[in-house]
C-alpha cells in the first residue's frame, strides 16, 4: 500500500470494486501545501464532466508562503487518467446503481503527485456496524491471545 494522506472514511463507508491511478492537475502552490500532508480527502468525490474526470470537494489549504490573492481551497481539480480507464469507469458507472468513484490515498511519486481512486459502492449504515463490530471482536481477540502468551 503507498504511504501518504489516507481517506479513512473510504473504507468504512464504501465497498471497493475497482482501484485505479490518477494524476492531477495543479498550481505549484498546491503541491506544496500537499507535501506538507494538508488535504483533506473525506468529503471528496470524482465527477465525470465533459472535459473529463475531476476531484470535487477535496480541500487544500492556501500554502503559507504563496501570495494568491483568490484562491479556492476547495476548487474542483482535473484528474488524469488514460483514455481506456476513464471509458471503463464510465461504463461500469453507467451500467450498475449506486455506484460512485472516490479518492482513497493521496500520495508522491517522485516529482508528482498521485492519487488512488476507487469505483466503490456505499454500504448501508447496518453494514458498517456489523464490519466495525467484528473489527472489535479480532482486536479484542488478539489482545487475549497476547495477554495469554505473555503469562505463560
Amino acid at each position: 500500500m503507498d504511504s501518504g494522506i489516507v481517506n479513512k472514511k473510504a473504507r468504512r463507508d464504501y465497498q471497493i470494486i475497482k482501484e485505479y491511478t490518477a494524476g492531477i492537475v495543479l498550481s505549484g502552490a498546491e503541491v506544496k501545501s500537499i507535501r506538507q500532508g494538508r488535504i483533506k480527502l473525506d468529503q471528496a468525490y470524482i465527477r465525470f464532466l465533459d472535459s473529463g474526470p475531476v476531484l470535487v470537494n477535496a480541500f487544500i489549504p492556501a500554502y503559507q508562503y504563496a501570495d494568491e490573492q483568490d484562491y479556492d481551497p476547495s476548487r474542483t481539480r482535473k484528474l488524469l487518467l488514460t483514455k481506456k480507464e476513464i471509458i471503463e469507469i464510465q461504463t461500469k458507472l453507467r451500467s450498475s446503481r449506486g455506484l460512485t468513484v472516490i479518492p482513497i490515498v493521496c500520495y508522491n511519486k517522485g516529482r508528482y503527485i498521485k492519487f488512488r481512486l476507487a469505483l466503490a459502492r456505499g454500504r448501508k449504515k447496518f453494514d458498517k456496524k456489523s464490519i466495525e463490530k467484528k473489527k472489535a471482536i479480532e482486536r479484542q481477540q488478539k489482545a487475549e491471545i497476547k495477554k495469554a502468551l505473555t503469562r505463560g
